[in-house]
């Protein structure tokens, strides 16, 4: 893995660089961690922290503190959630308007960076077609050494297996890291944090509401409400539904992780700034 030259504006010879690496408390980001441990012995470690994480992701991230033996630096919004959803008149984030991934992810990773020469190392692995986030400031150089090395998906778990972290817990029901109510969420996570986390689901419950004048739903799900989702027959439906996904895909060739726990008719891509 070669770094680029930097020949911008704040490039002076001799000056320091920074070497950050942003935890999202998935698995390509802890992998990245642990593959630069001893690469780049003077790494900072950060994990941008909404507070509205779920408790898996907490945990996770202690045990990767552990084992990379230092401080990972958690970076808190400016203001809560509930703050910007009460300027916005309850207007919930979605796909359309990823306010919460500027504000709550972006701003505070940027904060904290200020204008020093960062190079920012992004977990984003070589079997995937994808950039990921590209800050706009321009002191802030991504560098991608799973893509610059060649590494995959199969590479990923060998390294989170080898260090005898595995996986996450809530991969054991969800396809990615971020916020407890994410709107990127499939059908069959929301009935497994309902299953896993009814606090944390009734909390998101909260979040939607129904504008009487207006007739506009904001839902997390522009389809249908967490009301209605956890009705006891429409849970069965999804799951019944997840199952068959489940059968189909084992039919054809080996699926990972991701491609299984996700609603085919979904099809949304999960938030880029959690793969920083």
């Amino acid at each position: 893995m070669n770094l680029p030259n930097y020949t911008g504006p704040l490039h002076l010879e001799g000056a320091k660089v920074r070497h950050i690496l942003c935890l999202s408390g998935g698995k390509d980001s802890t992998a990245l961690a642990l593959y630069m441990r001893d690469k780049v012995p003077e790494m900072e470690y950060a994990f941008a922290d909404t507070g509205e994480e779920l408790p898996e992701t907490y945990d996770y991230l202690a045990l990767l503190e552990a084992q990379l033996g230092k401080k990972i630096n958690r970076l808190n919004p400016d203001r809560p959630f509930q703050h910007h959803l009460d300027i916005r008149n309850g207007f919930l984030p979605s796909g359309r308007q990823r306010w919460c991934t500027d504000l709550l992810k972006i701003k505070p990773f940027e904060a904290f960076v200020g204008d020093d020469l960062v190079y920012s190392y992004v977990g984003i692995r070589a079997d995937e077609n994808r950039s990921g986030y590209i800050s706009s400031k321009t002191n802030i150089i991504p560098i991608l050494p799973f893509k610059d090395d060649g590494l995959g998906y199969d590479e990923v778990m060998q390294i989170l297996d080898d260090s005898g972290l595995g996986l996450p817990k809530y991969y054991e029901w969800r396809s990615r890291s971020g916020c407890y109510f994410c709107f990127y969420q499939q059908r069959n996570e929301w009935v497994g944090l309902k299953e896993r986390h009814p606090d944390l689901f009734e909390k998101s419950k909260t979040f939607e509401r129904f504008d009487e004048e207006s007739g506009t739903r904001f839902t997390w799900n522009q389809r249908e409400s967490l009301n209605e989702l956890e009705q006891p027959e429409r849970m069965a439906q999804i799951k019944a539904d997840h199952q068959k996904r489940l059968e189909r895909q084992s039919n054809f060739v080996p699926a990972n992780l991701l491609d299984i726990l996700s609603d085919d008719d979904d099809g949304e891509e999960g938030c880029l700034i959690c793969h920083l």
